[in-house]
C-alpha cells in the first residue's frame, strides 16, 4: 500500500528532514517519537489501548482456518443509500477440536449464522456473541452434543447488514461531482490492514489465505469490478458474478460499484484497465501505458509471471491511502490516475512510481504474503525499491534514483537517526499498533537496506534470490528468514562469496533500531585509512553497543569511478577495520559509498573534508550526484550535532556555484531551509541571504523562471527549488518576475506553466493583497483536478495575511466549503510550516475550535487530526512569543481522549530540540557567513535586493511541502 500521505513530492525534505525529530514531508503518520496515544479513532472505532496483552491476545485462535469463501453483498449506493447486506459461506476446515468458531467483524450487525458439515445438507443453528476490544465473532452450536473435531470441514453461512463507512475506511462510500454540478455515489473498498471485517465476517490476518468467490447486486445503471474478471455467463445487468480468485489474504479483496468508465490496454495477452468517472477517461492514457510497461518490466526482472487474468486500476475521489495493491484491482487517489496537458512533471512522476509500488506488491504481499504485521517491512520495503527501479527500468531517461536518495533514503536516515524508533521486524497486536508499523521505517529504511544489500552482493544475486523466494513462498505466507535464505541460496549458485551467513548480515539491520555512523580516519604517512563503526544518533552524547555487519567500498582521486558498487570491504560485527590502498597519496580526497547505496553516514578527520571540498569546487563531476548530495546531508548532520566545525560545512557548500543537478541543489535547499526558518528573523539575516544569493546565483540565471520544453526530467524540479531559493536570497529579478506571473494570470488570463504554478503562486500570494488571495481560493474550489488542488493548497498557506489565513484555515471546519474528506486535514500544516503568521493564526484557531477539528476524518494512519497538528506545531515554535500561545493551546487540549496522553511532554521536548539547535548553531552560521559577506561584498547586498524586499522576505519560510 502507498501511504497517501507519503508521497513522491516528499523527495523534496522538508526543513524539519533535516533537523531530525520529524519526517520527511508527509511522512509523519504515526505520532512524534511513536508514542502511542491511550485512546485513539482508529478505523472508525475508539482503541482503548490501556488493556494488556497479557489479558488479551488479539491473534484469532487457531483452531479453524478458512478455505474458501462465497461473498454475495447487495448494495443501493447509485442514490446514495449506505445500508448494505450480506452473506458470507466459508468453508473452512478444523485445526483443533474446538465447540466455538471465532472470526472478526466490524461494525455489522443483525447476524444470522449456520453450519452444516462439509459432507452433509443438515443445517446447525449457531448462536453468535461479540468482544468489541478484539472485534471476535464467535460463533457456538446451539446443539450442545455438536463439535467440531480436527481434520473435518465445515460450511459455515453468516447473514447480516453493514453501513457503507464515510471515513475512507473498509467498505465505503465516496462522493464526486458530475458535469452537472449533481453530487454522484459510489462505494468501493479498502481494506489494508484490518477492515476486509467492515465487509464480510472473516479470518482478517494476512496469512489466512482463502479462495473467494464475489456476487454483488447493484442497480443496473452501474457496474462492478473486483480483483477476478466478470463471468460474463453468468451475469446480467445489476447481477455481477466473479470469476474464483486464487488463494489470498482477506485484505487484499476488492470490490467498486460505480458508474466510471475506461479505457483498456493489452501487453502479453494479459489485459489492464484505468477506471475514473465519466468525463476523465481522456486523462487515462499515461496511467495506462505506465501500466502495461511497468508489469512488464516487474514481471521480466523477477522472472515470475502475474497471477491473475488481468489487472483493473481505479481512481477513486476519496482515499485515505495513497494506493492499495488489492490483487488485480489496485486502487488509487484520483490525481495518481489523471495525467493531461497542463500535468506537472511531479503529477507524471507520481504517477509512474506509486504504479510501480502497486505493482510490485503484485508479487511482494500478494502472491507471496506475510505472515503477520511484524513483516509489513517485507512487502513495503519491496515496493518502496521497486518504485524506483521499475520506473527507471520503464523511464530511464528520468534518473530518478536522485529522487530515491533525497527522498526514501535521507528520510529514513533521519527518522531512524532519532534513536527512538522501532526496528524493521517489530511484533504488533491490536489494529492502532498495526497502523504504526505504516512509517518510514517499514517503506524508506527496508527500501533503502534492500538497495545496500542488492549492490554489495550483486544485482544479479539479489535478482535470483528474489525468484527463489517468490518460487519457493507462492501463495503462502513468509518471514524474513525466508528472503535470507533465498539470496544466500543465489549467492552460492553464482558463486559469490559472502563474509557471513545472509541471516547474520541482513538481521543486524532488521532486528534492531538505528544504524552505523562510519568514522574514517585517515594515516597519511602510509597510505591507510581506518574505519570505525558506532550507532549513529541525533543526540551526540548518546552511546550503544549496537554494531551491524557493514558492507562498503571507496573511491579516490586516483580511482575515482563511481560506477561499481559492489562491496570490496566488510566490517564484520566489529568495532573497526584498517584499509590499505598503495595508490591513496596524501594529498588524494577519499569518499566511501560510491552513489551512495549503503544506509549509514559517514564522517571524515577534518583534513579529508577539506580535500572532498576542494575537489568539489574545481571537478564536481568526478563524483556521482547522489554522493555530492549525501555529502551535504551528512556534513549537515554533523556539524548541527557538534561532531563536524560549521566552518567546514559552509566551506563545503560554497562548491554549489558549479552545481546543477536535482539531488545536490534538493539536499541544500533543506539545508538552508532550515536555517531560514531559525534565522529568519536575525538582525544579520541579509548577510545569510547574501550567503545564499552567491550560492545560487549561476543556476538562477541558467535556469529561469519559465518552463523549457523537452530539458531533462529532473531540471524542471530543480528550477523549483532554485526559483524558490533565489526569491529567499533577495534576487530582485527573481521576486519581480514571480510577481509579474501572477498578476498576468489574474489581470490578463496569461497562464503559468503546470511545473512552475506551485512557486509562483506561493511567491506571488506572499506579496499579494485580498484580490489576488479569493482568485486563488477560488480557482481551487472550481477545480476537480486533485493535483493542481493539492498545489493551491499548498501554496494557499504561503499568505502572510492574518484575516487571509485565518479564513483559509476555519475553512477545513466549515461544512459549505467544498473541500474532499481527505484535504480539510491539510490545511493547518500548508499554514503553519510557512510562516509565524500562520503558525500564530493556526494556534488561535485550535483555541476556539479544537474539539470540531478533532473530529474531521483523520488520514491514513488513523491518528487524530487535532492530535497531529498539534505534533506539527511544536515543530516550528522558535520563539518565546510562540512558545507562550502554543501551551496555552496544550493546556487546554492536553486532558483530551482526541490527544495522546503525553502531548504535554512530547511538545515541550520538540519546542526544546528548537531552542537547542539555536543555541548552538546560530552564532557559529552567522559569524561565518557575516565573514563571507565582508570578504566578497563591497558594496551592500550584492543580490540587488531592494529595502522592501528585504523586509518582506526577511520573514519568509520557503515552500516546506511538495510545490511542483
Amino acid at each position: 500500500m502507498y501511504r497517501g500521505i507519503v508521497e513522491v513530492c516528499s523527495v523534496i525534505l522538508v526543513a524539519l528532514t533535516i533537523i531530525g525529530y520529524g519526517e520527511a514531508g508527509t511522512h509523519h503518520i504515526p505520532p512524534l517519537n511513536g508514542e502511542n496515544p491511550s485512546a485513539r479513532l482508529i478505523d472508525g472505532r475508539v482503541v482503548n489501548n490501556g488493556v494488556s496483552r497479557a489479558v488479551l491476545d488479539y491473534r484469532l485462535p487457531n483452531t479453524t482456518e478458512p478455505i474458501h469463501y462465497d461473498i454475495e453483498l447487495t448494495t443501493n449506493v447509485h442514490n446514495g443509500t449506505t445500508k448494505f447486506t450480506g452473506t458470507v459461506k466459508i468453508q473452512l476446515r478444523v485445526v483443533e477440536d474446538t465447540r466455538t468458531i471465532v472470526l472478526h467483524a466490524r461494525q455489522l450487525t443483525g447476524y444470522i449464522a449456520t453450519i452444516r458439515n462439509a459432507t452433509s445438507e443438515t443445517e446447525e443453528v449457531l448462536t453468535t456473541s461479540y468482544e468489541e476490544e478484539r472485534e471476535f465473532l464467535s460463533l457456538t452450536p446451539t446443539n450442545t452434543s455438536l463439535n467440531f473435531l480436527a481434520d473435518s470441514e465445515w460450511v459455515l453461512t453468516i447473514s447480516y447488514e453493514g453501513v457503507l463507512r464515510t471515513d475512507n475506511g473498509g467498505f465505503y462510500l465516496s462522493t464526486y461531482t458530475d458535469s452537472t454540478g449533481r453530487e454522484r455515489y459510489l462505494a468501493t473498498t479498502q481494506f489494508e490492514s484490518t477492515d476486509a471485517r467492515h465487509a464480510f465476517p472473516c479470518y482478517d490476518e494476512p496469512a489466512k489465505r482463502a479462495t473467494f468467490s464475489i456476487v454483488i447486486n447493484h442497480d443496473a445503471s452501474y457496474s462492478a469490478i473486483s480483483n477476478m474478471p466478470l463471468d460474463e455467463v453468468n451475469s446480467t445487468p445489476g447481477y455481477s458474478v466473479f470469476e474464483k480468485t486464487v488463494i489470498m489474504p482477506t485484505y487484499l479483496v476488492a470490490f467498486i460499484v460505480s458508474d466510471f468508465e475506461y479505457t483498456e490496454g493489452v501487453l502479453s495477452a494479459r489485459p489492464q484497465r484505468i477506471y475514473t468517472r465519466p468525463g476523465t477517461v481522456q486523462y487515462q492514457e499515461f496511467a495506462l501505458v505506465s501500466g502495461l510497461l511497468l508489469l512488464q518490466r516487474l514481471e521480466d526482472y523477477y522472472g515470475v509471471n502475474f497471477s491473475l487474468p488481468k489487472i483493473y486500476q481505479v481512481g477513486v475521489p476519496d482515499f485515505a491511502a495513497g494506493a492499495m495493491e488489492n490483487w488485480g484491482l489496485a486502487t488509487y487517489r484520483e490525481q495518481y490516475m489523471l495525467y493531461n496537458t497542463n500535468s506537472t512533471t511531479n503529477t507524471q512522476t507520481n504517477i509512474a512510481t506509486i504504479i510501480a509500488h502497486e505493482y510490485c506488491h503484485q508479487w511482494f504481499g500478494n502472491l507471496v504474503a506475510i505472515k503477520w504485521w511484524t513483516y509489513l517491512w517485507l512487502k513495503e520495503g519491496f515496493a518502496t525499491l521497486f518504485s524506483w527501479q521499475a520506473t527507471d527500468a520503464a523511464y530511464p531517461e528520468w534518473d530518478v534514483y536522485q529522487m530515491f536518495l533525497t527522498g526514501d533514503y535521507q528520510t529514513a536516515l533521519t527518522a531512524d537517526g532519532t534513536g527512538q524508533r522501532n526496528p524493521m521486524t517489530h511484533y504488533v497486536q491490536t489494529p492502532s499498533e498495526i497502523s504504526l508499523r505504516y512509517d518510514s521505517i517499514s517503506y524508506s529504511k527496508a527500501g533503502s537496506v534492500l538497495y545496500m544489500f542488492q549492490n554489495a552482493f550483486t544485482d544479479e544475486v539479489f535478482r535470483l534470490g528474489l525468484n527463489l523466494y517468490l518460487t519457493s513462498k507462492q501463495f503462502s505466507a513468509a518471514e524474513e528468514w525466508d528472503l535470507f535464505e533465498s539470496l544466500g541460496i543465489a549467492a552460492g549458485a553464482l558463486n559469490v562469496a559472502i563474509p557471513a551467513t545472509m541471516h547474520q548480515m541482513f538481521s543486524s539491520w532488521s532486528q534492531q533500531s538505528g544504524y552505523p555512523l562510519l568514522t574514517v580516519t585517515r594515516n597519511y604517512d602510509n597510505k591507510s585509512f581506518t574505519v570505525k563503526q558506532t550507532a549513529f544518533y541525533e543526540d551526540n552524547s548518546k552511546a550503544s553497543d549496537k554494531s551491524w555487519y557493514i558492507p562498503f567500498n571507496y573511491a579516490h582521486k586516483s580511482k575515482p569511478d563511481h560506477r561499481n558498487t559492489t562491496a570490496t570491504h566488510f566490517l564484520l560485527n566489529v568495532d573497526e577495520i584498517v584499509v590499505r590502498d598503495e595508490d591513496l597519496d596524501a594529498d588524494d580526497w577519499l569518499l566511501l559509498n560510491k552513489q551512495s547505496t549503503g544506509f549509514y553516514r559517514i564522517n571524515y578527520d577534518d583534513k579529508n573534508w577539506e580535500l572532498l571540498a576542494s575537489a568539489l569546487k574545481t571537478q564536481p563531476y568526478k563524483f556521482h550526484p547522489r554522493n555530492r548530495a549525501q555529502l551535504i546531508f551528512d556534513a549537515y548532520k554533523f556539524s548541527s550535532t557538534g561532531r563536524l566545525s560549521h566552518s567546514v560545512y559552509l566551506n563545503l557548500l560554497q562548491y554549489l556555484t558549479n552545481e546543477d543537478q536535482y539531488a545536490p541543489w534538493t539536499t541544500a535547499y533543506s539545508v538552508i531551509s532550515t536555517f531560514n526558518r531559525y534565522l529568519n528573523g536575525d538582525e544579520d539575516y541579509a548577510k545569510f541571504q547574501f550567503f545564499i544569493a552567491a550560492l545560487v546565483t549561476n543556476i538562477y540565471e541558467k535556469l529561469g523562471v519559465n518552463d523549457v520544453s523537452g530539458e531533462q526530467h529532473l531540471t524542471k524540479f530543480t528550477r523549483n527549488v532554485v526559483i524558490n531559493l533565489a526569491c529567499l536570497a533577495g534576487i530582485e529579478s527573481c521576486l519581480e518576475e514571480s510577481n509579474n506571473k501572477l498578476k498576468a494570470l489574474i489581470s490578463d488570463g496569461v497562464s503559468i506553466e503546470p511545473n512552475l504554478q506551485s512557486v509562483i503562486y506561493c511567491n506571488g500570494l506572499v506579496q499579494s493583497g485580498d484580490d489576488e488571495f479569493t482568485y486563488v481560493y477560488n480557482e481551487l474550489m472550481a477545480s476537480d483536478d486533485q493535483a493542481l488542488r493539492r498545489t493551491l493548497v499548498s501554496s494557499l498557506g504561503c499568505s502572510r495575511t492574518e484575516s487571509q489565513l485565518k479564513k483559509f484555515v476555519e475553512s477545513s471546519i466549515d461544512p459549505a466549503a467544498e473541500w474532499r474528506t481527505q484535504e480539510r486535514i491539510t490545511l493547518l500544516s500548508a499554514a503553519y510550516s510557512r510562516n509565524s503568521v500562520g503558525l500564530l493564526v493556526c494556534i488561535d484557531f485550535l483555541k476556539e475550535n479544537w474539539l470540531a477539528y478533532s473530529n474531521l476524518t483523520p488520514g491514513f494512519g488513523g491518528d487524530n487530526p487535532l492530535n497531529d497538528a498539534m505534533l506539527g506545531i511544536a515543530s516550528y515554535v522558535v520563539n518565546t512569543e510562540q512558545e507562550t500561545k502554543y501551551l496555552e493551546l496544550v493546556d487546554l487540549v492536553k486532558d483530551s481522549d482526541k490527544v495522546q496522553t503525553n502531548l504535554e511532554e512530547v511538545v515541550k521536548s520538540s519546542i526544546k530540540q528548537n531552542f537547542d539547535w539555536l543555541s548552538s548553531n546560530r552564532e557559529p552560521i552567522m559569524s561565518w557567513v557575516s565573514k563571507f559577506a565582508a570578504e566578497n561584498n563591497t558594496g551592500g547586498n550584492a543580490a540587488g535586493l531592494s529595502a522592501s524586499f528585504i523586509t518582506l522576505f526577511a520573514t519568509l519560510a520557503i515552500v516546506l511541502a511538495c510545490y511542483f
